[in-house]
């Protein structure tokens, strides 16, 4: 009987490397069959019914020196709120129309849910549609 024993030596840092190399491996090919899935048709039904991306969209107006956010949060189908960022005490000072006007605007715009025919006083008419350019252009991002 004459068999050749083969001794094959192992070392344990390279086992312990191999398997976490395997395990990276198995990890990357489960997340790839994740997301690269086919989604659901009723994920797909329910967006598009949606009228905007929920989030808060900013488009920016400038008044004197200063850029300020004129930023409208909404849901999947609604206008939740419209405000100013940042509104400092030099442009309130300087521009005094401009925070009665946005409230009164984002009154109107969370009752009817639509930037069309919406009232102003005559005195904030200039203001008040440079703010409704800025608050269209946001929902337009919203759409998107």
């Amino acid at each position: 009987m004459s068999s050749k024993t083969k001794i094959v030596v192992l070392r344990m840092k390279e086992l312990i490397y191999t398997a976490i190399f395997i395990g990276l491996a198995l990890l990357l090919i489960a997340l790839f069959f994740i997301m690269f899935r086919p989604q659901k048709e009723a994920s797909e039904t329910t967006s598009s019914s949606a009228l905007y991306s929920p989030g808060v969209y900013a488009s920016s107006i400038k008044l004197g020196n200063q850029m300020v956010n004129v930023e409208v949060a909404v849901d999947a189908n609604k206008i939740n709120g419209v405000s100013l960022v940042p509104l400092s005490e030099s442009v309130t000072t300087m521009y005094p129309l401009v925070e009665p006007a946005l409230a009164s605007l984002s009154e109107q715009i969370v009752a009817n849910q639509s930037i069309q025919n919406l009232e102003y006083a005559p005195q904030t008419q200039y203001t008040s549609q440079a703010l409704l350019k800025a608050i269209e252009l946001a929902l337009e991002k919203a759409k998107r």
